[in-house]
């Protein structure tokens, strides 16, 4: 009953399907990712010999790592920090401050109270904040959405192989154009997405640790002798390794990372969700016209008055999800990029809203790939459709007679087709009355009646 009256569908009625994203872009992932940071921070700058620090223990280490794996109760207890105040301190009204609170407690639990300050030591924020993001960023990408795409991507090139030859009218400005294989145009599809996954896989996502004006100030004044872009560097290596990420350090900064990696991530999956919109417009199209058809599911009602409905509407609510989540992309890319002088706050509301967009995508890469397991082709109707449109074999003929050199033959098939309804009896007249060899007659007539495909089964089946 609670999730009736959450106000974000996301969360309520498409709970199930976005409950992978809450491990990457809750608040209370978001308090995790920031936990991790700041330990594995703490942990690689214990590590440099200028920085005088007891030697930790090896029982030392595992209970700082031990602190990455929050309960909910020492999510809760961040959170109670921050908004009502506890360890004898009033709220902090500062999320990433919570956090450093939180640990210094755990760390005098652990017995370091005597280490405590060196935790957030030289960072700002959005130190933590902006690496906390990418590694959400990234993870999620990985185990997540790059899945679901391949998944989609794995079922297109099913189709492509099982309907390579399969004839469909091919319409272009909507009217009957020439042939075509449902194989090839399943193809182009696949090859389209393929392409956008590799765009994503290449992002690397920038991050920064570089503090409050990008310039190492604090970093350098308490420690003069480290190489702080250097560590900066080995430090991102360090948690790319540990938990297997794709994202890069910027050496470069204001006080908050220029979100430039953000956009580029944003407009790669944009454009991987424009992609399955076209895909998904056509596909409602080949339903309503009766050339792919819906398999029936058991109990499911088409529509409350008209028992004898098979809606699209896996492809109709993914088509929706992915404007929705583009909605947000587009906003992300315009958005980000801009922050007054060396920074404002006002791409923090934006960031909280990552998961949001994620979201709308799975569920529409679910939709997708729904409607995808229910629809198969039909012959029949597909080859109906190209028996009632003979004129579509105009381009053969007047083609093969240019090549003979014949006069105006491209304006002769125009006479004869174009705005003119044409059965097979009168095209069949109109190439035997052609003053042509028997030899061209033959192979006019053996290009349409062996399909007029070109070699769309072989570019359906196209080993890349």
């Amino acid at each position: 009953m609670e999730r009736l009256f959450l106000i974000n569908p996301v969360d309520g009625r498409y709970s199930k399907q976005t409950e992978p994203l809450k491990d990457y872009f809750s608040e209370a992932a978001l308090i995790k990712y920031r936990i991790i940071v700041e330990c594995e921070y703490f942990l690689y700058l214990a590590l440099q010999k200028t920085v005088k620090t007891q030697k930790l223990k090896s029982s030392d280490i595992e209970f700082i790592k031990g602190l990455e794996n929050p309960s909910s109760n020492d999510i809760a207890k961040v959170k109670e920090i921050e908004t009502e105040g506890t360890y004898d301190a009033p709220a902090t009204n500062h999320d990433v401050k919570a956090v450093e609170y939180y640990l210094k407690a755990k760390f005098a639990e652990g017995g370091l109270s005597n280490l405590s300050e060196y935790l957030h030591l030289a960072l700002t924020s959005e130190d933590t904040n902006n690496i906390s993001y990418a590694m959400m960023l990234s993870s999620a990408l990985k185990k997540i959405i790059l899945p679901k795409l391949e998944n989609i991507q794995k079922h297109l090139l099913k189709f492509s192989n099982d309907y390579a030859g399969s004839v469909l009218l091919a319409r272009t400005h909507g009217q009957p154009a020439v042939p075509t294989t449902f194989g090839k145009e399943f193809r182009v599809y696949e090859n389209r997405i393929r392409t956008q996954i590799s765009r994503i896989n290449q992002v690397k996502i920038l991050s920064k640790l570089n503090g409050a004006a990008g310039n190492y100030n604090a970093h350098v004044a308490a420690f003069p002798k480290i190489n702080w872009l250097k560590f900066s560097e080995n430090f991102i290596k360090r948690l790319n390794d540990k938990f297997d990420l794709n994202i890069a350090v910027n050496k470069i900064t204001t006080q908050i990372e220029p979100h430039d990696s953000y956009c580029e991530l944003f407009d790669a999956l944009r454009a991987v969700n424009i992609v399955l919109t076209d895909m998904c417009q056509d596909i409602w199209r080949y339903i309503s016209d009766d050339l792919l058809i819906q398999k029936a599911q058991k109990g499911e009602i088409g529509s409350s008055t008209m028992p004898h409905k098979i809606n699209p509407i896996s492809f109709e609510n993914a088509e929706g999800n992915l404007g929705m989540a583009n909605a947000l992309f587009q906003h992300f890319s315009s958005k980000l990029p801009i922050s007054r002088l060396q920074r404002d706050l006002s791409d923090s509301t934006v960031e909280r809203n990552f998961g949001v967009a994620f979201a709308h995508s799975l569920i529409a890469y679910n939709s997708v790939v729904k409607g995808l397991s229910r629809i198969k082709v039909s012959p029949a109707k597909a080859a109906q459709q190209i028996a009632e449109h003979p004129e579509i074999y105009a381009e053969a003929i007047q083609t093969i007679l240019r090549r003979e050199n014949f006069p105006k033959p491209y304006e002769l098939l125009k006479t004869l087709t174009r705005g003119s309804k044409i059965n097979h009896s009168k095209l069949n007249r109109f190439i035997k009355n052609l003053k042509i060899s028997k030899k061209t007659k033959k192979e006019i007539l053996d290009s349409i009646n062996t399909g007029y495909i070109g070699i769309a089964n072989k570019i359906a089946k196209i080993l890349e």
